[in-house]
């Protein structure tokens, strides 16, 4: 074969593999459906012990509006796992440390916040090493979890979570609360809509991905929000005390195994609720 039929060939060939190549990428976002999700990966989902709540936090710290969780969060004996931007992070080293310091779990959002499905694998593999070694460098330990920005795996991101020995975790519920019409009500129906015992929570402290100022509509939620956990028995906490099978650095929950009655907005776990539709169905 002459020189230039031999690149033909490899042209040609570099054209028909790059849907494929572009299909291998995109596979893992079906994950981004919520129903299907909470269904079919309850790992990925963050589902865990029926008697424990995940609350969980993205996109800081932010020194204009984490500091005001903290304080609330203090106030009610409660600890979280803020997915923590290693942009943002870079910012305010000593807010992470004090998040770290008060007992709270610290995990990688990674280092900024664009969508990993247009980021190659050198590019994915070094925005989320250089976020988890920011985080590893202010609390002197290495994160064990790993929230996509936008939620949206790729697989790229699986294999930099493989080699990094970071755990992808998303969500079962959130407030939306990133929406410049949200209001303290709708973040709290959205979010208690779609919960149920054993679900993980995802809310945002800080705006800085999201509508200015909108960390405030989910301040004045989270208490509210609370206190619908408390009145179904159930107990709030980080991911590491959610029981999620397979978790990495997660410990035992106190919460009771023994799911809670259900209430306004509050819903079976998707296991229980096949296990219903198929004795129905047998």
């Amino acid at each position: 074969m002459t020189p230039s039929r031999l690149a033909r060939a490899a042209a040609l060939a570099s054209v028909t593999a790059l849907p494929a190549l572009a299909v291998l990428q995109a596979a893992p976002v079906v994950s981004t459906f919520g129903p299907l999700r909470n269904r079919a990966m309850p790992r990925l989902s963050g589902q865990g012990d029926p008697g424990h709540i995940a609350l969980t936090f993205d996109d800081g710290p932010d020194p204009l509006s984490t500091p005001h969780f903290l304080r609330l969060l203090d106030a009610r004996g409660i600890r979280a796992t803020f997915f923590l931007l290693g942009s943002m992070l870079e910012r305010s080293p000593g807010l992470a440390k004090e998040m770290s310091t008060a007992g709270h779990e610290i995990a990688v959002h990674g280092r900024h916040h664009r969508p990993l499905l247009l980021r190659g694998p050198r590019a994915t593999y070094d925005d989320l090493a250089r976020a988890r070694d920011a985080v590893t460098d202010v609390t002197g330990r290495p994160p064990a979890l790993f929230r996509p920005p936008y939620g949206v795996m790729s697989t790229a991101a699986h294999l930099a979570c493989r080699r990094l020995e970071l755990t992808p975790v998303l969500w079962t519920c959130w407030g939306e609360d990133w929406r410049r019409r949200a209001t303290p009500r709708s973040v709290e129906n959205t979010v208690l809509r779609d919960l149920y015992g054993g679900g993980t929570i995802l809310l945002h402290d800080s705006d800085c991905t999201s509508a200015t100022g909108s960390w405030r509509t989910t301040l004045r939620a989270l208490p509210r929000i609370l206190d619908a956990c408390q009145a179904h028995g159930w107990q709030v906490g980080p991911l590491r005390e959610h029981g999620v099978p397979g978790l990495p650095g997660a410990v035992p929950s106190a919460a009771s195994p023994s799911a809670p009655a259900k209430g306004r907005g509050v819903q079976e776990g998707p296991q229980a609720t096949a296990q219903r539709g198929d004795a129905a169905g047998a």
